[in-house]
């Protein structure tokens, strides 16, 4: 599954308790890393009906659902509507990245409304976002030694760092470590070990960082990063409530019977 055809994941998708207003695939198939037993993870939105909204019994605002064919685990989780729009409006990455990415499965006019309202949802506090979970990565690394949550802290420190200085959302770790000068040379080296199985050790990769290399390397992505912040443009709130309302209304209110 390091190469993922995401056409061929429509059928997992079909059979949902409600309709999807998108479907993508995130984790480390849109981070650029997939192993040969990595999971697939989809992300999306779906819409549950005004009347599992505005009466006494309210309707899932999360649906988790997993499922494993030909031996590889498949994960669905998505939001209602209302609530994609309020993480959006928060300094989330991941809703973002989720909404963006290029591994689309299911899509529609309300995918498309949405991804044109992305800009107007970054701000430069999404730079807090990618800061922590490159911390909370890091402390992973440091107890487990896996290759997986190093290659997700340099994921992140470097997504973070492009978004502020460019007002772009990529999420695909190859794509950054050719784009940013500040993204170490033994990326590729990482990325092509972590193929092999999911959970590797740093320890067994031939001309692997040392330990020292990776502090001062880590330590100045986030440097970086904290100086990009303070450099952005990027605007301190989002912008995009009053569109993400009208849309929300307006598809809501078509699930309404007529007559």
């Amino acid at each position: 599954m390091t190469r993922l055809e995401p056409a061929s994941l429509r059928d997992v998708v079909a059979d949902q308790p409600y309709p999807l207003l998108f479907a993508t695939v995130s984790g480390a198939h849109l981070y650029g890393f997939p192993s040969r037993d990595s999971d697939v993870d989809l992300r999306g939105a779906h819409l549950l009906p005004a009347a599992e909204v505005v009466g006494l019994r309210h309707g899932p605002s999360t649906v988790d659902r997993s499922w494993t064919r030909d031996g590889v685990e498949i994960d669905l989780v998505t939001h209602d509507a209302a609530k994609f729009g309020h993480l959006l409006l928060r300094r989330n990455g991941y809703v973002l990245e989720q909404l963006l990415s290029p591994l689309v499965v299911v899509t529609g006019d309300a995918h498309a409304e949405l991804v044109a309202l992305a800009p107007a949802c970054l701000t430069r506090h999404h730079a807090h976002h990618y800061r922590g979970f490159a911390h909370t990565q890091r402390r992973l690394f440091d107890v487990t030694g896996e290759l997986k949550p190093l290659l997700y802290t340099f994921r992140t420190l470097l997504t973070g760092i492009h978004l502020m200085r460019t007002g772009r959302l990529v999420a695909h770790l190859p794509t950054l470590a050719t784009e940013l000068a500040e993204a170490p040379g033994y990326l590729g080296t990482l990325i092509a070990a972590k193929a092999a199985a999911e959970h590797d050790l740093l320890t067994g990769v031939t001309d692997a960082p040392a330990a020292d290399r990776l502090d001062t390397d880590i330590t100045a992505l986030h440097a970086a990063l904290d100086e990009a912040q303070q450099e952005s443009r990027l605007p301190e709130r989002p912008t995009a409530e009053p569109a993400l309302h009208d849309l929300l209304v307006r598809i809501r209110l078509a699930t309404v019977p007529r007559g």
